[in-house]
Order: C-alpha cells, then sequence, then structure tokens
C-alpha cells in the first residue's frame, strides 16, 4: 500500500475513515523504504508531540557533592521561586572558592599541627585557618586544614573517627606471630588511656573505643610490629603500643606512625602537601592561572557528603544564615531515613551547605506535616546575605512595622499603652480554649426579663456570671488550660493601677531614704566637729603645760647663777 496523502498531513483533525487508513499502513512501514516510513510516522503523529504519563528521570548519580543522587531524595513540593544569587561550589569566584575552602593536607614529619596551618595562613593570605585534630610533630598523613568560613566544621572534624598505620618497637623477641595478632584483638572495644608524659591534654585516666586492628605485618628478627587500627577521636596510639609490649611480657614503644584517614577524607582523596600549596600560589601571583590552586583547596561541602540532607528554597536561605529553625513551609526535598536528634545538613538547589542542624521530625512526619519546624540549627556555614533577605513581607509583619512607626506598638513589636485593643485580641489561646470559647459564643441568648433593674448592675453580674461560666468548664476539662480573659479593658486598668502604686511606694521611699539620709550626714559632721573641737582643747593645753615648765626651769636657773 502506499502512503498516506499529503491532505492528511495539512490537516490536524481527520476522519474516522482516515484514521483506519493509518492504522491499516502501520503494518507495511516494516517493508517500505526509510524515507517512506518517516513520512508515514510523520502521517500517524499529525506532527504533535503526545504527553507521557511517565516523566523520564534524570541520572543524578554523576552529579557533585551535595548534588549526588538529587533525584532520590523524597519530594516535599517543587514549586519555589529561584534567586540569581550564590554559586555552585565548583564554580564559585576564586575569593569565594578559597572563603569556603578545604585542604586534604599530608603533614611533613617535624613541624607541629600549629605550625603547619599558620604557615598555610600565610601563604593563602587568609584571615582564619584551623585543622582537624592535633598530630604529633613526629608523626605524619592525613590532616583536614579548614579556611575562613569552614573553621566553623572544624569541630565536627575533630569529633570525627580516624584511622593510623602504626610501626611498635617490641622490647624482646616473641617468636610467635599468632601471640602478636592475639594480643592485638584483646585491645579492641572501650580501653582505659591516660596520656603520654608530653602530651598536650591533662594526665588523668579516660576510656576510648577502638573500634578495628589489623596485623599487618611482623618481623621477629628485628622486633617490629605494622598494624592498622580505627579508632575514636582523641586516641593515644602511643599509649596503645606500650599496653601491647604489656600484654605480650616483653615491653613496647611506637617507633613511627602515619595518619591514614580522618573522618571522610582519607590518602586517596586529593592529597595534597605543602610544596603543592606554595607552589600553586605562585602559580596564580606570576602566570595568573587558577586551576593548580582550585585543585589544592577543595570545597567544603566535600566533608560534608556522609551527612543527610534537607533542601531549603531560596526565599528561606538568609533566615536560616541569621538563626531562624527551618519550617515546613521552606522545604523542597528530604532525605529517607532522617531520625528526631540526627545531625543535617541543610542545603540550597544549588548545591550549596547552609548549615549544620538537629532534625525535629522523622522522615515520615516530614512528608506527611503541614506546619512546624523541621530542624533546629547546630552551626551556620554560609555568610548572612548571600541571598536576599524574604521575611517580613507579609500582610501581618506590613501592618506591624506601619504601627511601630506610629508608636502604637514599642521598638520589639510588643503592645504599649497606645495599642488598640483589636491587636491585643489576637492572643494565642492555650489548647482547649478555642473550643470553650467557640461553644460559649453558639449558647442561646437568653429573653430579657420585663422588670425594669439598674442597668449597671444587671451588666456586672452577667460578666461574673460568665468568668465563672469560663473557670467551671475550664477545670472540667481536666486540662492545665490558662484562663481567658476576655475583656483586655480591665487587664490594662489593673496594670496601670499597679504600675501607679509602685511608683508611690518607690517615691515614698525614696523620701524616706532621703530625710535618713541626711539626717546621718548631720549628726556626722556634728560628732566630727565636737572630736575637733576636743582634740584642740587638749592641744592647747598640752602647749600651756608646756609653756609652764619652760617658765620654772628658766627661774630655777636664774637662783643657781
Amino acid at each position: 500500500m502506499s502512503t498516506a496523502p499529503p491532505e492528511s498531513i495539512v490537516s490536524p483533525v481527520a476522519t474516522s475513515e482516515k484514521k483506519k487508513k493509518k492504522h491499516k499502513s502501520k503494518g507495511d512501514i516494516i517493508t517500505s523504504n526509510e524515507g517512506d516510513a518517516v513520512v508515514s510516522d510523520q502521517a500517524i503523529n499529525d506532527y504533535v508531540i503526545k504527553s507521557q504519563t511517565m516523566v523520564p528521570n534524570l541520572d543524578t548519580s554523576t552529579w557533585p557533592l551535595l548534588l549526588k543522587n538529587y533525584g532520590r531524595l523524597n519530594v516535599r513540593t517543587g514549586h519555589y521561586t529561584p534567586l540569581p544569587t550564590g554559586h555552585s561550589p565548583l564554580k564559585r569566584p576564586l575569593a569565594e572558592h578559597l572563603k569556603y575552602g578545604v585542604i586534604n593536607l599530608d603533614k611533613p614529619s617535624n613541624p607541629s599541627s600549629h605550625e603547619v596551618v599558620a604557615w598555610i595562613k600565610r601563604i593563602l593570605r587568609v584571615e582564619k585557618t584551623g585543622h582537624s585534630g592535633t598530630l604529633d610533630p613526629k608523626v605524619t598523613g592525613n590532616l583536614i586544614v579548614c579556611i575562613d568560613r569552614a573553621t566553623r566544621l572544624v569541630k565536627s572534624q575533630q569529633g570525627a573517627g580516624k584511622e593510623y598505620v602504626c610501626i611498635a618497637r617490641l622490647h624482646s623477641a616473641v617468636p610467635d606471630v599468632s601471640r602478636v595478632a592475639r594480643a592485638l584483638e584483646t585491645l579492641t572495644g572501650a580501653v582505659f588511656q591516660r596520656p603520654p608524659l608530653i602530651s598536650a591534654v591533662k594526665r588523668q585516666l579516660r576510656i576510648r573505643t577502638i573500634y578495628e586492628s589489623k596485623l599487618l605485618e611482623y618481623d621477629a628478627d628485628r622486633h617490629l610490629v605494622v598494624f592498622w587500627i580505627s579508632c575514636e577521636a582523641g586516641t593515644y596510639v602511643r599509649t596503645m603500643c606500650v599496653h601491647l609490649g604489656l600484654i605480650l611480657g616483653v615491653g613496647g614503644h611506637m617507633q613511627e606512625l602515619r595518619r591514614v584517614r580522618s573522618g571522610i577524607l582519607g590518602e586517596k582523596d586529593n592529597m595534597v602537601t605543602m610544596h603543592d600549596i606554595k607552589d600553586a600560589q605562585w602559580v596564580k601571583d606570576n602566570m595568573g592561572d587558577e586551576s593548580y590552586l582550585r585543585r589544592v583547596v577543595m570545597p567544603l561541602e566535600m566533608i560534608l557528603t556522609s551527612y543527610k540532607r534537607l533542601v531549603v528554597k531560596d526565599s528561606a536561605v538568609n533566615a536560616i544564615c541569621y538563626g531562624a529553625k527551618l519550617m515546613i513551609p521552606g522545604l523542597l526535598r528530604f532525605e529517607n531515613d532522617i531520625d528526631a536528634g540526627e545531625e543535617v545538613v541543610l542545603m540550597t538547589t544549588k548545591g550549596e551547605a547552609i548549615a549544620l542542624g538537629i532534625a525535629e521530625m522523622t522522615t515520615a512526619v516530614m512528608a506527611t506535616c503541614d506546619h512546624g519546624a523541621v530542624a533546629k540549627i547546630k552551626r551556620v556555614v554560609m555568610d548572612r546575605d548571600t541571598y536576599p533577605r524574604k521575611w517580613g513581607l507579609g500582610p501581618r509583619a506590613l501592618v506591624k512595622k506601619k504601627m511601630i512607626a506610629e508608636g502604637l506598638l514599642d521598638k520589639h513589636g510588643k503592645p504599649n499603652e497606645k495599642t488598640p485593643p483589636e491587636w491585643n485580641r489576637n492572643i494565642v489561646l492555650p489548647t482547649g480554649g478555642d473550643a470553650v470559647i467557640a461553644s460559649y459564643a453558639a449558647a442561646p441568648v437568653k429573653e430579657e426579663s420585663d422588670k425594669k433593674e439598674d442597668v449597671g448592675s444587671e451588666g456586672g453580674k452577667k460578666e461574673k456570671k460568665k468568668k465563672r461560666k469560663l473557670e467551671e468548664e475550664l477545670e472540667m476539662g481536666g486540662e492545665s488550660v490558662k484562663k481567658v480573659k476576655l475583656e483586655e479593658g480591665e487587664e490594662e486598668e489593673k496594670s496601670e493601677k499597679k504600675k501607679k502604686k509602685k511608683e508611690k511606694k518607690e517615691k515614698e521611699n525614696g523620701v524616706d531614704e532621703k530625710v535618713e539620709k541626711s539626717e546621718k550626714k548631720e549628726k556626722k559632721k556634728k560628732e566630727k566637729k565636737g572630736e575637733e573641737e576636743e582634740d584642740v582643747k587638749v592641744e592647747k593645753e598640752e602647749k600651756s603645760e608646756k609653756k609652764d615648765k619652760k617658765k620654772k626651769k628658766h627661774k630655777g636657773a636664774d637662783d643657781e647663777q
């Protein structure tokens, strides 16, 4: 059969007869030429891209750093407004790249960790540097150096697990290798340790956990043991070597030590030397090539890839940088198996780390809840105002700002004497309070009695009855509900009366105190004057006595002559 006529291609609407012909022509596409097949296919589809039920999934397994497997995260919502601020971690300008940078350094043998960190600070000309855990001067290996804003992650890296390869020398021969291996196995789990004589911490007994240990090599002739251990932060391998010698009964000490892994970064994760850092900065300064320096300094997101992730809307980023909790409306995506109290990383849609937080909801609650706090902030990494401020722009916030400007609220947004009662009525009721008020409002109104009584007395009785009913209903509810006061006018009057009483008391007390002080001062002055007068009298008497004695002496001398 021949292909469909060109009229069907031009007209998008086809009759039922033409449709039948089209369906018939499907079988002949296989036997026809390639050109005919393309034309027939276009004729069948009428040049229309049809909707699909399945959206093709993106392959996010190759995406870098925190964006890896982004497609596998649970989606709470896809509705948000992207903001043209911030940068992807691998595409930051060089100044920002250094500001949020981390170096996986191979520490050389003789300088201390603090010296090395100070040298890097001077070479790169940055404000701050910090490291992930002190290594002794003679120890080599992995030392994570954090730069500027990344120094906020130093604490979390110092507490991470460590791995070492150690050479220990035994003081005499132990012919059986299996005995050495058994001795190493006994030193796994929780172990008592006292830091060595030369150490940076207080020498007191403490417990450290050794997770795993392997005997790599044993030289019986030279009494050398090479072993690998994975341990808790703060473990002294030097002390462990001494304990190994004691268990074997021959004594021993540490000969050489190298740290193989610190936290998430190991020897194979872009480890660089001090020479690399110096050369990279020289190349940048003299040749203007940033590539070497960008390879040496990694983005800080590299050490956060082991944390569970929460993806935040761009409009909520700056509020989190100022310390606000992450609430449900600001959450875009979240990871599986998050537990309450677990440490998580908050990230933007571009893959930047905002802060480390502590989850306040599980994954199941995040998926089902429509309000509440998702995570509280532990440590903010991102600089403030990297993203624009997007809070305080709602209708209530704008009204509040206007009232503060007009003086109807104080500068902190709290009610004062000029605050209208309508604003004060919008108080948050305790649990169950709204139901009580609603039931009271729904109650039928009683008919007025024919007898005419004083309006004031009736109003007072009704108000008292209302209050009593409210109190009884709240008590009957069994909940510790605070009594809801409907009339804020009374509250204000009471508070004003209390203030006036306090002011009167203060004034009276102030007057009394002033009078007492003045009386005391006068008494002291009188006492001082009396004492001074007595002293003057005594001095005069003494002087007169001395003069009399002198006169007597002179008279006696004249008589002798």
